[in-house]
Parts: C-alpha cells; sequence; structure tokens
C-alpha cells in the first residue's frame, strides 16, 4: 500500500497550508497480491488534488525511501484525466509496469482461473461534502456532476476490475491486453448532487470466452443514481488475438440474477451481429415508407412542411481535433473515457440547440468502440437528433447519435471508430413556465436515414424490454 503523506507535507510546506486536500477513498475487496488471504481487511487508497508537485520536492515511499528513482506515475500515458483515473492507475502501478514493459518471451497464463464476483469488487468514493476542489472538479453549471466527467472515470474504473478479474498474479507471465469493446447501457436514475458524497460499487458479473462484462453502480443518500455496464474484450498482449480469460462464479442470488441478465444481453449482440435482428420485413419496409412520406414534403414542398417537425440532417452539429499523447491511456491508444466525455459534450450541445433549453441526461443507450484511436490522428465527431419520443408528455425523450471518424487527409480516407447513442429529456422548468412548450418530431430524408432511425428505435425497445425483465426477475 503506497503512502502519500510525504506528498502531502511537500504540498503543505510548498504551497499555502489553508489549500483544502482533495481526497477520493478506494476500496479494494480483494487485493492484487497472491499473498494477501481472502480475509484479508478492505485496502483504502485516499487521492489528494490534481495541484502538482513544486520541482525539487522529496517524495518517499512508507519507508522513507525516495521513489524519485521510479517514474513518475504522472508522467506515465494517460494520467491527468482526473483524480480517479489517478489513483486506479497508481493503485494497480504495478501492473501497469509490466503492461508497459512486459518480460522478454514471457509465456502466456498456463492455467485458467475461478473467480468470483467479490474479488473483483471496487468500491470509490467521492468526498463531494467535504472536499472543495473535488467537488469544484466536478461541478457543473446547474451544481449537479458533470456527467461527461463521471463517464471518463467510469470507464476506467471498469478497465481496472477487469485488469484484476484477469490477473494470474503471477509477474512471470505476459499479461492480457484488455480493451473496451462496448457499452451496453448507462442509466441516470436520479439527478448526482456534487453536495453529498458519492459512491461507486462495481464488479465483473459475467465472462465468455474472451470478453467480460462489468456492471458499475453510482449511489448516492443510500439511492442508485447510476447503473453502467461495459464490455471489455481479452486480446494477447503479444500476438493481438483473441485470449481466454478467467471463468467466474457468482455465489450470491443476486449475482446470479446479474449473469444471466448479462448472458441474454450477450446473445443479444451476438445477433444484432449477425445481423439476424435487422433484417428488413413488410413490416419494416411500410415503416421507412411513412418515415419518408414526410422527409418528401420537407425536400419538394417545403412551405407546406409540418412546422411540428423538422428533417434530421437540420439537427446537426460537428467538432473536431487533433489527438493528442497526454489523452492515450496505458497502450498508446486514446483513453475510451476521453472519447466518451467528447461525445457526451456534443450530444448535450445537440440537444441543447434542438429543445432550445437545457437538457437533462437520462441514459447512454448504446456505445461501439469500433477501431482504436490513434495519438496524432485528425478526429472529427458529429452529431444529430436521431428521432424523439413524445408519447409522454411529462418525459418526452430526445435521442442522440454521435458518430466519431478518424480521418486521414493524405490518402483522403475518413473510418468511422465509434457510434454512441444518448438519449436525454428536459428539465421540469420547461414545462413549468407555461410557454406551450412542445418539442418537434424529426423526420428523415433520405432512405439511410430511416432505417438508421427504425433500428435504433427497435435495439432501444429489446433492451429496454430486457432490463425490465431482469429487474423484474
Amino acid at each position: 500500500m503506497w503512502k502519500i503523506q510525504s506528498k502531502v507535507q511537500a504540498l503543505i510546506k510548498s504551497w499555502n497550508s489553508s489549500i483544502p486536500k482533495s481526497s477520493i477513498n478506494f476500496q479494494f475487496h480483494r487485493p492484487f497480491s497472491s499473498m494477501d488471504s481472502i480475509s484479508s481487511p478492505s485496502r483504502t487508497i485516499s487521492v489528494f488534488s490534481t495541484i502538482p508537485l513544486p520541482p525539487g520536492s522529496d517524495a518517499a515511499d512508507a519507508s522513507g525511501n525516495s521513489t524519485l528513482s521510479r517514474k513518475p506515475i504522472s508522467l506515465w500515458p494517460g494520467m491527468h484525466h482526473s483524480p480517479v483515473t489517478t489513483a486506479l492507475w497508481e493503485a494497480r502501478s504495478s501492473i501497469f509496469e509490466r503492461l508497459l514493459d512486459p518480460p522478454k518471451d514471457a509465456p502466456p497464463q498456463s492455467e485458467l482461473l475461478t473467480k468470483t464476483p467479490s474479488q473483483s469488487r471496487t468500491i470509490v468514493i467521492y468526498n463531494f461534502s467535504s472536499d472543495f476542489i473535488l467537488r469544484e472538479q466536478y461541478r457543473d453549471p446547474w451544481n449537479e456532476a458533470r456527467i461527461g466527467k463521471l463517464l471518463e472515470d467510469l470507464d476506467a474504473l471498469a478497465g481496472t476490475i477487469s485488469v484484476r478479474h484477469c490477473s494470474d498474479v503471477d509477474s512471470t507471465t505476459r499479461p492480457l491486453l484488455l480493451v473496451t469493446a462496448s457499452v451496453d447501457r448507462i442509466v441516470l436514475k436520479k439527478p448526482i448532487s456534487v453536495d453529498a458524497d458519492l459512491k461507486v460499487v462495481g464488479s465483473v458479473i459475467w465472462v465468455g470466452k474472451s470478453s467480460i462484462e462489468v456492471q458499475l453502480d453510482m449511489i448516492q443518500s443510500t439511492e442508485v443514481a447510476l447503473t453502467a455496464n461495459f464490455i471489455f474484450v481479452a486480446r494477447d498482449s503479444k500476438t493481438g488475438k483473441a485470449a481466454l480469460v478467467n471463468r467466474i462464479l457468482p455465489e450470491t442470488e443476486k449475482e446470479k440474477l446479474l449473469f444471466e441478465g448479462a448472458e441474454a444481453r450477450s446473445k443479444l449482440r451476438k445477433r444484432k451481429n449477425r445481423g439476424g435482428m435487422w433484417g428488413l420485413e413488410n413490416g419494416d419496409i411500410k415503416r421507412i415508407d411513412a418515415l419518408l412520406a414526410e422527409g418528401r414534403i420537407f425536400c419538394d414542398m417545403p412551405a407546406l412542411a409540418d412546422r411540428d417537425s423538422i428533417l434530421l440532417r437540420d439537427t446537426r452539429l460537428e467538432n473536431s481535433l487533433i489527438c493528442q499523447p497526454q489523452q492515450r491511456n496505458i497502450h498508446g491508444r486514446i483513453f475510451g473515457g476521453f472519447l466518451m466525455q467528447r461525445a457526451f459534450e456534443l450530444a448535450f450541445s445537440t440537444a441543447y440547440v434542438f429543445a432550445g433549453m437545457v437538457p437533462y441526461f437520462f441514459e447512454v443507450d448504446h456505445v461501439d468502440f469500433l477501431k482504436p484511436v490513434d495519438v496524432g490522428d485528425f478526429l472529427r465527431f458529429t452529431s444529430c437528433v436521431l428521432y424523439t419520443e413524445l408519447d409522454n408528455p411529462d418525459q418526452p425523450l430526445i435521442n442522440v447519435e454521435v458518430v466519431a471518424h478518424v480521418t486521414r487527409p493524405e490518402i483522403r480516407s475518413s473510418e468511422v471508430s465509434n457510434t454512441f447513442y444518448f438519449t436525454f429529456t428536459v428539465r421540469p422548468e420547461a414545462k413549468a413556465n407555461g410557454n406551450g412548450f412542445r418539442l418537434r418530431n424529426v423526420v428523415p430524408a433520405t432512405e439511410e436515414e430511416a432505417r438508421r432511425i427504425i433500428e435504433r428505435m427497435d435495439s432501444e425497445k429489446m433492451l429496454r424490454d430486457l432490463s425490465k425483465q431482469s429487474e423484474s426477475g
């Protein structure tokens, strides 16, 4: 267990002692070391404010020995994002060192282990109520937590949990490369305030041959405020091929139910990948024709078009960036959590412009990580309102699609690297101000747009039905 007391003393000495400390507590229910017994107490890691150490300050470990000979973790890839990602990677720095510099010609893991969900369970505590610096880092203009920043943290935490499950605690074998494949669903159940402490609990709930599902719950004031499910795939760090991962053995009834729900979602993903779910039938063709009928009026007779509708293409926004070295993860690729944060912010802006007032985040419907993004890539994010759901006047929904393209002007190519689907609603004050607020209906102008709308509608309905079945079961 690393101690950072000396770092704090250096900060206090070099900076004004009145600067408050930011702290986040991490509790690992089962430590990484194979030398510790199952009954060992939980570990807690305190993380302080991200104010950098001044030049010349002396860092020391728990034994009083200087740690300056070890490469500072702040200089490792991807360490700038948030106090949470920094603390997570510090906690598993020994594994990171092996990932960054694996033993030459190290053999793969020789025997798969069977682990329980409790062995990967990790708890993160944000001390918002007592920590001013931490609160300011996560506060949005409406005194709620920044969802985009939390998404970044969730991806980092899910990655840590996956590493813990796949680790064989044998320093002589080469570690697996774990990559975020997709996010099945992230649902915000209640607003997350920065005035009260926030706890995140996560563990592996399902394992396939080379894939892992991690579920994370954010809890505030004893209530679950947000749930998230991340899918990771394992690759051999030397060959790049799919690698087998440690088995999982659910113990409690809840763990068994979570495993069954994840198994059903895995089958759903396989059906989608095979194209079996989205084959066009007569009913789908009729739905496409119905969507296009109104779109043709906009294109051919705009003066006669429905004033309560808008073309999909007229809801678009776009931004772009060059991917910087500071945005990479330990594998040298652009950190998936960073991409999610940027996509969320564009989706939020898209819903804001569309609705005409500040939107309220509802859920992440689905995220696909199709291709890795490298440092130096020219990344373009394009967004649009795919469709709206107006059946419930108390909670109208805005479904936003964000697509990330890796663009290479030198060779005139552009490839889709990620797709994101976010759902927003409007804040209660939108309906309370009495100005007759109403969201517009979105209509496609092309068959390709109509197909995308229908696929997302059907996919979302099936996922919601599956979620309800899991909760009732």
